[in-house]
């Protein structure tokens, strides 16, 4: 079994890989789905729990919204995906930003710290390259999906043929014995 996830997570590698932009459309659509689903469960959660909390309409609204956030990406997957990269970006450029202040402040007590600056200025600038190429940061985002799944699916299928090799008895339990060759 572990053979058959690697070579499904390799296929879906490849997929990634040949047409990433089908990729993209389908991780955005599953998301959609996923979000309506999610939704009508919390907002049926929400009209059980009416009954024993007075907070019961945090659940009804938690699922208007999660709705609401699918059908928009099953409807406009395209503001989906954009809505997507723009919130990587905002993230990569304050998660940069943290780093290098960060680094700044423990200057004084430890070495090297600039790999800590120079990790917050890729994150930076990798953010502000999202902001302006969004659809190249869908395309890139696919991508690097795409090549951990690869990476992945090859471990999970050389783990699958080191397991085959592998006796999980004890020692000692139904083995037969060793006859000698004299």
């Amino acid at each position: 079994m572990v053979v058959v996830r690697g070579l499904l997570a390799i296929l879906f590698g490849l997929i990634a890989f040949f047409w990433p932009g089908l990729t993209w459309l389908l991780l955005i659509l599953t998301f959609g789905f996923y979000a309506i689903v999610d939704g009508v469960l919390a907002m049926l959660s929400g009209l059980v729990s009416s009954k024993y909390s007075p907070r019961w309409w945090v659940f009804l609204l938690e699922g208007l919204i999660s709705v609401g956030a699918g059908v928009v990406a099953l409807v406009r997957p395209g503001l989906a995906g954009f809505a997507l990269i723009v919130v990587l970006a905002i993230w990569a450029i304050l998660t940069g930003s943290l780093e290098i202040a960060a680094a700044i402040r423990l200057r004084r007590e430890i070495t090297n710290e600039w790999m800590l600056a120079f990790g917050g200025f890729i994150s930076i600038v990798l953010g502000v390259l999202l902001l302006f190429q969004p659809a190249t940061g869908g395309l890139v985002v696919t991508l690097m999906i795409g090549a951990y799944a690869l990476i992945f699916g090859i471990l999970l299928v050389m783990l699958g043929f080191r397991l085959r090799q592998w006796d999980a008895r004890p020692k000692g339990t139904d083995r037969k014995p060793v006859q000698s060759a004299r």
